[in-house]
């Protein structure tokens, strides 16, 4: 049975863990927090710098004192922040050579994706992908993990923190409006804007601002920014599922801890008489099971990556990758 290294470092969250088939062996990680806004990719990267040595240090002891052998290393090789992803694939070539252990470069949004259907016992959903910089609606067919819908411009939860941002709610800003949404009794209408299989939140968050500028209670305007928002998101994930004849939605990113976004799926896939599964909490948010995970997955398919090919890509798309475990 293969134990693998999975190193996360895209963004804000720092983290290393070790898995197997079967479960989570070590997990350790060390999230950045910016003092004021939002992430500074410079600052992540040296707070990742800063960092790194220390939780690999504690993972590998832990390792060792098991009587563990590690097979592979596998880290984040994008999407995400430049500075970020270096500083992780600087790391993870150093574990892979001073081990001489196979190195894998892995996709973080695939990753999301396959630690949900590990966890949650899905076979082949139609997955909702939400993070901070991804929204997009995935499903598997014919060797790729094809895109059906996405943003066409700002991720869901970065259109989440800029609004926080804007009426001076501290970073991360979707817990915040979700603590607000709860005590919202009236429905603001904002921008609502879907087109096809894709959906846009500039306009919803600017207009969004320019509401509260005028006054309008917090609450209700947070209620109603997450009505909308997870509205369209809903309906585009419906639309898949009729579209590719699928029976099971998986919701995956970190976005997805939101408890309003899960009951809204919940009441469709019901509806629908289709599954719907969510992983814990813990494996919603960037996180470095699913990085082993995934390098495992790939790992037993003997898809590896040679050194020369494990330069970082901050705009690696989840349909680019030839999947090769299933």
């Amino acid at each position: 049975m293969p134990v693998v290294l999975g190193i996360e470092g895209t963004a804000w969250n720092l983290g290393v863990a070790i898995v197997d088939d079967e479960d989570v062996i070590v997990e350790r990680a060390d999230a950045y927090l910016p003092v004021s806004g939002g992430i500074h990719p410079r600052d992540a990267a040296q707070h990742h710098a800063d960092s790194i040595v220390g939780l690999l240090r504690q993972v590998l002891t832990f390792a060792l004192e098991k009587g563990l052998k590690i097979d592979a290393v596998s880290f984040s090789q994008g999407p995400g922040l430049g500075p970020c992803l270096r500083t992780v694939a600087t790391a993870a070539r150093a574990i892979a050579l001073n081990f001489n252990i196979p190195l894998i470069g892995v996709n973080h949004c695939i990753a999301h994706v396959e630690v949900g259907i590990w966890k949650t016992g899905a076979s082949d959903p139609i997955t909702l992908y939400v993070s901070g910089a991804n929204s997009q609606v995935l499903s598997y067919n014919r060797g790729r993990y094809r895109v059906l819908g996405e943003t066409l411009d700002i991720g869901v939860g970065n259109a989440f923190d800029k609004f926080a941002r804007s009426i001076g709610l501290p970073h991360p800003g979707g817990p915040r409006i979700e603590e607000h949404a709860r005590g919202g009794e009236r429905y603001i209408e904002l921008p609502y804007t879907v087109k096809g299989m894709d959906f846009s939140f500039t306009g919803l968050t600017t207009a969004a601002r320019e509401a509260y500028e005028r006054g309008v209670s917090l609450s209700d305007l947070c209620h109603s920014f997450q009505e909308t928002t997870f509205a369209m998101l809903v309906e585009v994930t419906e639309r898949a599922v009729a579209h590719a004849g699928k029976e099971e939605v998986l919701l995956a990113g970190g976005v997805g801890a939101n408890r309003r976004l899960q009951e809204m799926l919940g009441i469709m896939c019901d509806e629908r008489g289709v599954g719907f599964y969510v992983p814990e909490t813990r494996f919603l948010g960037d996180n470095a099971v699913m990085i082993a995970h995934l390098g495992n997955l790939q790992l037993k398919a003997r898809d590896v990556t040679p050194l020369e090919e494990s330069g970082v890509n901050p705009s690696f798309r989840p349909d680019e990758v030839r999947v090769t475990w299933k």
